[in-house]
């Protein structure tokens, strides 16, 4: 698994070195658990994938599969996303330009059995950067399944939006051979991008 500090691209951290639930011997403390996989349990909600209203206008799917190091599905996982409004603003008082009301912005699918998912939105505008740098439309990805301590964090960038991706300081931080690991392609009804935990191809994916 890949990952980033800031902006900072910083590889080599994979599944097998988290997973490992070791009693601490000096202070006789259980062992971390890990986030899988019981999320169905309490976590989705039935308009959880519903950012926006299905049939409003703007709307778009953004769809993807969760898959593990060997390429198989990931059926028990759960993607959450947080994005921008069309306008680059968020309902949400840490938005230093003021919150705006009337889009949550936030959304959470589980994965099914061929790790399958999708989210219901909006295409985000974009939002300010480091140093008031725009970034480029973005969403923002958390995801939790099993054999993980913690969730790992990625961001979904698009495809047709060529110029404000090649400006957008977080995207340059990321070597360029994986930059198409985070940006999605256009599909009839949205955009697609699957998500790879380890392996060929494996998401980038940043430290928070």
């Amino acid at each position: 698994m890949t990952s980033t500090t800031g902006t900072t691209p910083v590889s080599g951290v994979g599944l097998a070195a988290i997973t490992g639930l070791v009693p601490d011997s000096g202070t006789g403390l259980t062992p971390a658990q890990t986030v899988g996989p019981y999320l169905a349990i309490g976590l989705p909600w039935p308009d959880g994938p519903f950012v926006l209203d299905e049939g409003a206008p703007g709307g778009i799917w953004l769809r993807g599969r969760l898959l593990d190091g060997a390429g198989a599905p990931v059926p028990d996982g759960l993607i959450e996303t947080w994005q921008a409004d069309p306008h680059g603003r968020f309902d949400h008082p840490d938005d230093p330009r003021g919150a705006v009301t009337g889009f949550r912005g936030f959304g959470r699918c589980p994965t099914d059995d061929a790790g399958e998912w999708a989210i219901h939105t909006c295409k985000p505008g974009q939002v300010p950067g480091p140093h008031g740098q725009p970034q480029a439309p973005h969403i923002d990805v958390s995801v939790f399944a099993r054999g993980l301590l913690h969730r790992v964090v990625t961001r979904i960038y698009f495809a047709d939006e060529a110029a404000a991706n090649t400006a957008d300081p977080v995207l340059a931080s990321v070597p360029a051979a994986r930059r198409e690991t985070l940006i999605a392609v256009a599909q009839p009804d949205g955009y697609r991008l699957d998500i790879r935990l380890q392996g060929k191809r494996e998401t980038v994916f940043f430290a928070v």
